[in-house]
């Protein structure tokens, strides 16, 4: 009997067990790939460009001022108007030197009829003292007053050509093409050449040039480029993402900044669009060589670490790895690879932040996926 409750019990306590016992655990699941944007490295041509910052300079400013004293008696300009060289800008109560060139002109008229009268003299009196019926003296005293009045006919002219001047001077004029200025004094009012302010200033801004500076080490590439032949140069606004123009490159500045180790360099632009204004801040690029076969890939590839930039590279079973790179210029949203990627390799371009080695990957457009590059994609090389 004791055997058979025994055995009751160990039967017992087995199936307590085996009820007790908890479900193995399930194999755990990989992870998902995780949605990303990539392209693929190219070879292809790429310009060396060269950027500064510069200031848009005139090529020509004047400031127009009178060079007589007289009232002002039209301003035959508007504020803003885009004028050609010998346009009429301002006109000057003319009067008073009009009068001088009349009265320069009738003294003139007066010593050429005094000069006819004394050469007929002289040649009435000359045959007569070879006869003897005039004197030495009187022939000689003849023959300076018509060289004494032939010198004052000098001075008349030159009075003339004076008078004629300040006349032309009430009439002012555009020395070139430009655009006029605020205009600085009323009709009416008393102008003279000593006013500082002028009457209006004249900007020249087609064409226009633009000062910009560059590092002292890149003044070698640059002039071997000057060499070849024409430069080509290019301005953008302020943050390099809007082209206002092209032009060419006209000099090099024949000495450094030793404070600053840069170059300042001058490009002139044709301006025809009228983007550029004197006093405005700009970048400047200029292409010193094309670099043939280049590697490159977008900007938004690169990354950057504590060691330097680097790209995520996509194998052949779409897992990541990370290739440390060295780039020589970024310009325009591309960058150009010196070394480490290799032709036809593909590189992530969007969604890095969740990457890391052996990350699985999966291509996604780009509305699908956030921007995180830590590297700039603008003009700077």
């Amino acid at each position: 009997m004791m055997v058979a409750v025994l055995a009751l019990c160990a039967v017992g306590f087995a199936a307590y067990r085996h009820e007790a016992a908890p479900p193995p655990a399930p194999e755990a699941a990989a992870p998902a790939p995780v949605p990303v944007v990539t392209a693929a490295v190219r070879t292809q041509d790429v310009p060396i460009v060269l950027t500064g910052v510069g200031t848009v300079n005139a090529l020509n400013l004047a400031t127009i001022r009178s060079q007589v004293t007289g009232y002002l008696q039209s301003a035959d300009f508007t504020e803003g108007q885009f004028v050609k060289r010998g346009d009429v800008l301002a006109r000057i109560d003319p009067r008073i030197y009009q009068a001088r060139l009349e009265q320069a002109q009738a003294q003139l008229a007066k010593d050429q009829a005094l000069l006819a009268n004394q050469k007929t003299n002289l040649a009435r009196n000359e045959p007569l003292l070879q006869k003897g019926f005039a004197t030495d003296q009187q022939v000689v005293s003849e023959r300076a007053q018509i060289a004494q009045t032939e010198s004052a006919l000098k001075g008349d002219q030159a009075a003339i050509d004076y008078a004629q001047t300040e006349l032309d001077f009430t009439t002012l004029r555009a020395p070139f093409d430009g655009v006029t200025g605020i205009r600085r004094v009323d009709i009416g009012n008393i102008v003279n050449p000593t006013d500082t302010n002028g009457i209006v200033v004249l900007t020249q801004v087609q064409p226009i040039s633009v000062l910009f500076t560059l590092p002292t080490s890149d003044i070698a590439a640059v002039q071997a480029a000057l060499n070849r032949g024409p430069v080509a140069a290019t301005a953008y606004d302020q943050s390099g993402d809007r082209k206002l123009d092209t032009g060419t490159l006209l000099l090099i500045n024949n000495q450094a900044d030793p404070r600053s180790g840069t170059v300042q360099l001058k490009a002139v632009f044709p301006n025809a669009q009228r983007q550029l204004w004197a006093g405005s801040f700009v970048n400047a690029a200029v292409t010193t060589s094309v670099e043939k076969g280049a590697l490159t890939v977008p900007t938004n590839a690169l990354q950057v670490s504590d060691t330097g930039q680097f790209v995520y590279v996509v194998g052949a079973d779409d897992t990541i790895s990370v290739r440390p790179v060295t780039v020589k210029q970024r310009t325009r949203g591309v960058a150009l690879v010196a070394d480490g990627l290799k032709d036809g390799e593909t590189v992530v371009v969007q969604g890095q932040y969740r990457l890391k080695p052996g990350t699985r990957i999966t291509p996604a457009s780009p509305d699908q996926v956030p921007d995180t590059s830590t590297a700039s994609a603008g003009m700077l090389p």
